[in-house]
């Protein structure tokens, strides 16, 4: 099953934060659940590592057939891939945590405005509000990077 289709025991038992009318954005509350989806995810990521190792480690055959030994080759390196993307992922997961420590989480880093529960929900790891982050993807597009 590809990556992206993996349900994880975090995402199964998330629930959305639902504020209270007139609750201060970026609250007590609001930084332990936001700290609270960024470890489960971390967590989920880190027991991914694990399996990964384990599966080269058990599956790696010396296959006599070069197709064979080409097709097990390739699957190893796309799961490492994967996973050098992942270790990357988590390296933002800690920068963000990190963010939150320092009482410098939920708001975009180009404009200052609240990026949104909502939108941290979906990509805890942003650090632009929509509107700042389309703007960098049409500039981005433009400049063809």
């Amino acid at each position: 099953m590809p990556v992206a289709e993996k349900k994880t025991e975090a995402s199964k038992s998330f629930t959305p934060y639902e504020p209270a009318p007139g609750e201060e954005y970026m609250n007590e509350q609001q930084l332990a659940h936001f700290r609270q989806l960024l470890l489960d995810w971390k967590q989920d990521l880190m027991e991914e590592v694990d399996r990964t190792v384990r599966h080269l480690q058990e599956d790696a055959n010396n296959y006599a057939d070069p197709a064979d030994r080409a097709t097990q080759e390739e699957g190893f390196s796309l799961e490492l891939r994967t996973r050098d993307r992942e270790r990357k992922l988590l390296k933002k997961i800690n920068e963000t945590l990190d963010n939150i420590d320092d009482d410098d989480y939920g708001f975009c880093e180009a404009c200052g405005v609240e990026i949104g529960i909502r939108r941290l929900e979906a990509r805890p790891t942003a650090t632009l509000c929509v509107d700042c982050k389309t703007l960098a993807e049409l500039k981005e597009k433009q400049l063809g990077g």
